[in-house]
């Protein structure tokens, strides 16, 4: 993991962000979980806010418990501590698409002003062939039906653009009222967390707003990391910094299934970028 430090404090901008996207689904029964940032944060959520949440992956688990971070959708560890397990087909017919499913929570390669994704190919530059990205997986379905979209990534100019190189995932394609006239049922992305502060759709516009930096980052920082004129809230509140129990939990899901290494003991919260 690479990550800033947040200023002097024992901790990283990275940890930052993850405690923050777990606390977003303090009020989350049901989440569906996306590899990455957004099963670190799902399970570090089941380990501090929120012990009751169930879990939900792509493969057809259903109520996850895993004690080490997943690798990928079709990890073993996820079937063997679900609750039930499903084939696909009905993970997304009649768990997704009938609407049971509370949260979606989603990364991303970019994102546009909208919460639009690309999570298909980026374009490289003049005489360089296409970067391939992952792809869609079950991001559109997960977009468009679940309750609410939360999404958790890095903040950056690669990542935040004015202009997608593919759009992958709709959040509220170009403006209010996009999403009802396709026959989205869900509210589309809610948040934005990174690891400068926390994005969110302005309920007129449906555009991204900055409505809160973490400790140490100030607006214009978050303003220049941004690939579009951001738009700032009147008031711009600060997120609350971990606690030591959030803290110990987010390392001990990170150290989990590790190898030890001998003679060379992790020293959580030192990383640099």
């Amino acid at each position: 993991m690479t990550a800033t430090p947040a200023g002097t404090a024992d901790f990283t901008s990275d940890e930052l962000m993850e405690v923050n996207a777990a606390r977003a689904l303090a009020d989350a029964t049901t989440c569906f979980v996306g590899i990455g940032l957004p099963s670190t944060a799902a399970n570090l959520a089941r380990a501090t806010v929120n012990p009751g949440l169930v879990l939900i992956y792509e493969s057809g688990t259903i109520g996850s418990k895993p004690t080490r971070l997943p690798l990928s959708i079709g990890d073993g560890e996820l079937a063997e501590t679900a609750d039930a397990v499903v084939p696909v087909p009905e993970m997304f017919n009649y768990w997704l698409q009938g609407g049971r499913i509370d949260v979606g929570f989603l990364g991303a390669a970019q994102v546009d002003r909208y919460a639009n994704i690309n999570t298909t190919v980026v374009d490289r530059g003049p005489d360089k062939p296409e970067g391939r990205l992952p792809g869609a997986g079950g991001a559109p379905e997960i977009a468009s039906n679940c309750g609410k979209v939360l999404m958790v990534l890095r903040h950056s100019t690669r990542n935040f653009v004015e202009r997608l190189d593919f759009v992958t995932t709709l959040g509220h394609g170009g403006g209010p009222g996009d999403r009802k006239k396709l026959g989205m049922p869900g509210a589309g992305p809610t948040a934005v967390i990174t690891d400068l502060g926390v994005l969110r759709p302005d309920p007129a516009t449906a555009e991204l707003v900055l409505t809160e930096v973490h400790p140490d980052v100030t607006v214009e920082r978050v303003r220049a990391a941004t690939g579009w004129e951001l738009t700032v809230a009147g008031t711009v509140g600060t997120t609350e910094p971990p606690t030591p129990q959030e803290l110990a939990a987010l390392r001990a899901l990170k150290a989990a299934g590790k190898p030890e290494q001998p003679g060379k003991p992790e020293q959580p919260g030192k990383e640099t970028r």
